[in-house]
């Protein structure tokens, strides 16, 4: 039987048909793996199996969006049913309402909810509806922070080093962005309140949000400070602006959400990947004073925002199936595996002697391969053969059975037990001994 990556395997086979129908030969690029991604076949519980019989627990469930693993019994049976009912409508559900329900009862400053299809596309509706709502064009983000793919909250994703400035500038990720878009994105360091206010203040008039992610996933998952969650709130109400919280992926570290963990208080959030339970969904909750730009009843609204797939009953069926499993106590024990998988990899480094560490917090850990204190973008950032270090990691993991990200990234599930995280992080140790390090070249 053939193993990924021999030129026999079947996943070799099937890259080789993408490359004649897809630029690259891939239409997603984050599951991008030297010197071609493995295929996936089946997904159950943990394990995934590729298309050469080769079974690996997957550290990544879909970048975040699998809390409960593959295949979860529940939520296939729920929407088996549904399947036959049908798979989309053009007239609303009552299960929409359902999922929406939970949402509110869940997260403090929810009142009203918005569902959409994606992530990116719930960023995207929360800047326009606070432009609308305050009549101001501007957004303020963190460098390094990634909000999905629209183009004001790209800026200033992934700036190079030769770029940086005190204060951050604003600087384009996608090649063409306009010249114009970046006069209307302020850049402001993580956990930097002092910063912050100095860039807030000195174009009050023109900032209509201020976004933030609790734990950002380029900054390691860095935890948001109080201090500076407590600043950039009590600076949007100063000037006016909207405070949007994006918890497409941190929403899973409290039953309340990153917002309850850390004590935030957004106008709006942004929701997606976990409440979906595998399907495509967005969502955008809020108060109702802001979330009232959205209502159609007092003529055409401030934001007309639809969607073909917006609540589709098959998304709803699944997220709330998700949501109705995922309990405090549930969520505490992935946690808790995440401490667990913290730890052993920080033992799997000092062992190995290799220069490296883990971030992370909750459920998500990232592996780093330096050594310098990460505390915000520019200290997480690695270097080319940092970066190099941690792509042949992950292809050696891969070799011995496990799926992490090629900057690192890992999202637990529910159907993880405790001998798989000692497992993966054996098996890192395993690695890390045979990895060159970057510094040395050796």
């Amino acid at each position: 039987m053939a193993i990924w990556p021999d030129e026999d395997s079947q996943s070799k086979r099937l890259y080789e048909r993408g490359l004649k129908v897809y630029p690259g030969g891939i239409t997603r690029l984050v599951p991008w793996l030297e010197p071609f991604p493995v295929y996936t076949k089946i997904g159950k519980g943990a394990y995934v199996t590729d298309v050469d019989g080769t079974s690996r627990l997957d550290l990544l469930n879909n970048f975040a969006s699998l809390i409960h693993g593959h295949a979860n019994p529940a939520i296939i049976e729920a929407v088996s049913k549904q399947l036959v009912l049908g798979t989309a409508y053009t007239n609303p559900t009552e299960v929409e309402i359902e999922l929406a329900e939970l949402l509110c009862d869940r997260i403090d400053t929810a009142e009203n909810v918005r569902f959409s299809n994606s992530g990116s596309e719930a960023v995207m509706s929360a800047i326009k509806a606070a432009r609308a709502y305050t009549g101001r064009p501007a957004i303020v983000k963190v460098e390094g922070g990634y909000h999905g793919s629209y183009d004001y909250a790209e800026v200033s994703l992934d700036t190079p080093k030769e770029q940086f400035t005190t204060p951050p500038k604003s600087v384009g990720y996608a090649a063409g962005v306009p010249d114009r878009l970046l006069e209307d994105v302020y850049v402001i360091p993580f956990n930097d309140p002092e910063t912050a206010a100095s860039v807030i203040r000195a174009h009050r008039d023109r900032i209509g949000a201020i976004l933030l992610d609790a734990a950002p996933s380029y900054l390691g998952f860095t935890p948001v400070s109080s201090e500076f969650a407590a600043s950039l709130r009590d600076l949007a109400t100063e000037i006016g602006a909207v405070f949007i919280l994006d918890e497409v992926i941190s929403f899973r570290l409290d039953h309340g959400g990153a917002q309850k963990k850390f004590g935030v208080k957004p106008d709006l959030t942004v929701l997606g990947k976990i409440i979906g339970g595998g399907f495509p969904v967005g969502a955008l909750v809020g108060s109702k004073e802001v979330m009232q730009v959205f209502d159609h009843r007092v003529g055409r609204p401030l934001v007309p925002w639809s969607g073909t797939f917006s609540a589709n009953p098959m998304t709803m069926t699944a997220g709330k199936v998700t949501l109705e499993l995922l309990t405090p106590e549930l969520v505490a024990h992935i946690n808790m595996l995440g401490d667990q998988v913290r730890a052993g990899l920080t033992r799997a480094f000092v062992s190995s002697g290799f220069p490296g560490q883990v971030t992370g917090v909750g459920s998500m850990f990232k592996i780093i391969t330096h050594q310098r204190p990460v505390y915000d973008y520019r200290s997480q950032r690695h270097s080319p053969a940092e970066s190099a270090a941690m792509m042949e990691l992950q292809r050696m993991l891969v070799l011995k059975g496990f799926h992490v990200s090629g900057a690192g990234m890992g999202f637990l599930s529910t159907a993880m037990v405790a001998q798989d995280i000692d497992n993966f992080c054996a098996a890192t140790e395993e690695c890390l001994r045979q990895l060159p390090h970057p510094e040395s070249g050796k």
